[in-house]
């Protein structure tokens, strides 16, 4: 059984200030909206740090600090390995967390993730390496990999989940885009360190001591996240649900015995999910993680090692286009408010499909103008464009039964194959044949699947978030 979207009017609305909002749905002010914004921005915002921390410290000092090889490729193939492990626990946590979201609220479980995720981000910084404990460094930071993407499975998804049910329906893309400007300060925040690093240290204190200091300093993000969170309030939506009581979910149990009201029965009967909203949803963050992992991790390991550019270049063009990135996401957040998710993943999957071999060309031809402007038009156009409507479209596919459990599972399955094993696979290929022809192949498949799903899907957008039925 599948749903057909309803509109704002037709629905119960969740927002402050609409009026079409039910008088049995929690009111949320302006300042709750801003403290939920603020909420999924740091939180997020402390996920891609670590992304992006843990991407140029691979790049960069990772190989020789946790990993001894005479083979520099080896070593390269390591740190990218240690990275993926990572993903490995993010569909754990987020079928974990997300269940807990969907029965206790989304306020406590992203108390949670944000916890755990900045402080296994944070131990990081004071592992020992290679050449004071041998293997243990490894397995430790693998230790550390696991916890963080165990946190971090929930969080991203919790936040996309938080911000379309506290959102205006007519402003959900805009204001769900500060999730994906989240990933866009988090990036330019741990890029922005790793430059000064490099220009006020020498190589060998990057090594001894200096790579530390971005893990340590993500603790400041960490503490500030988890005191707004301490502050915020419970979706409205999640409120509003017809078997939440007294702020939590009844089980069967107690519906069976007649504990429950009525409503809580029907609404529990509704269909969890249908083929059609896990495979859309499946495809379009399959599409867009598995272009995160190519162009924000593979990339810049791409562009040292193999390509043999200079490391500072490397962390210049990470900057300059997370600073783009500030007019894309929003600009896509709004048009996908006035256009529709369907339309702008269509268009936005397109351009990045034609814009790959073009742009990885101007990459490989060395020149710095060239290389900034080939890494920044595909990054804005394959990541980032896609994540402005991502952490919006995957809680708009799925019900309210069960959107947080669903939208993050879907996301952390589509990314430990895609974003956790693509870096890895791409690293083994290069290093194989010795061409650059594969990049720009596997960031084309990578689009094309976006393309697919976009062309495929029903619209989604000014659905009623209360319904627990799936869009499609």
């Amino acid at each position: 059984m599948s749903s057909t979207p309803t509109t704002a009017s037709e629905g119960r609305a969740s927002t402050p200030g609409d009026p079409t909002a039910s008088p049995a749905q929690p009111v949320r002010s302006v300042g709750d909206l801003v403290r939920a914004a603020v909420s999924g921005w740091l939180g997020t915002a402390l996920e891609f740090m670590d992304f992006q921390l843990y991407s140029l410290a691979a790049a960069l000092v990772f190989s020789q600090v946790f990993f001894a090889s005479s083979d520099p490729g080896m070593a390269v193939i390591g740190a990218m390995a240690t990275y993926g492990v990572g993903y490995v626990a993010r569909p754990v946590g987020a079928w974990y967390f997300g269940r807990m979201g969907d029965r206790i609220g989304r306020k406590k479980v992203l108390f949670y993730t944000i916890v755990l995720m900045g402080t296994a981000t944070t131990l990081i910084g004071v592992l020992p390496t290679y050449s004071q404990v041998g293997l243990l460094a490894p397995a430790l930071l693998v230790l550390l990999r696991l916890l963080q993407g165990f946190g971090a499975g929930a969080e991203i998804s919790g936040a996309g989940v938080m911000l379309s049910e506290y959102a205006p329906v007519k402003r959900r893309g805009l204001v769900a885009s500060l999730v994906a400007l989240g990933t866009n300060c988090g990036t330019l925040f741990a890029s922005a360190i790793w430059a000064v690093l490099l220009v006020v240290v020498t190589e060998q204190q990057l090594l001894d001591w200096a790579w530390r200091i971005p893990f340590i300093a993500s603790a400041l993000v960490m503490v500030f996240a988890v005191w707004v969170r301490l502050n915020l309030k419970e979706s409205p939506v999640f409120e509003a649900r017809d078997d939440v009581v007294d702020g939590e979910a009844v089980g069967h149990e107690e519906i069976a015995a007649g504990e429950a009201p009525s409503e809580a029965a029907e609404f529990k009967q509704a269909p969890s999910l249908t083929v059609k909203s896990v495979a859309v949803a499946f495809l379009l963050r399959f599409g867009q993680a598995g272009n995160s992992g190519m162009i924000q991790t593979y990339l810049i390991t791409f562009m040292t090692v193999f390509l043999l550019l200079d490391k500072q270049l490397s962390t210049e063009v990470v900057i300059i286009s997370s600073l783009v990135a500030f007019v894309t996401v929003p600009v896509v957040g709004l048009l996908g408010d006035k256009y529709g998710r369907k339309t702008m993943y269509t268009i936005m999957s397109a351009a990045g499909l034609v814009a790959a071999l073009p742009c990885v060309l101007l990459i490989v031809s060395g020149q710095t103008g060239q290389v900034i402007v080939g890494y920044v038009v595909l990054h804005n156009l394959g990541v980032m464009s896609l994540a402005s409507m991502e952490n919006l479209t995957l809680p708009e596919i799925f019900g309210a039964k069960n959107r947080y459990q669903a939208t993050g599972v879907v996301r952390e399955v589509a990314a430990i194959v895609a974003t956790g094993a693509t870096p890895v696979i791409a690293a083994a290929i290069v290093s194989a044949t010795g061409s650059w022809i594969p990049v720009a192949v596997i960031i084309m498949f990578f689009s094309g699947c976006a393309l697919f799903a976009a062309i495929w899907m029903k619209e989604v957008a000014g659905r009623d978030l209360t319904d627990p039925n799936p869009a499609m």
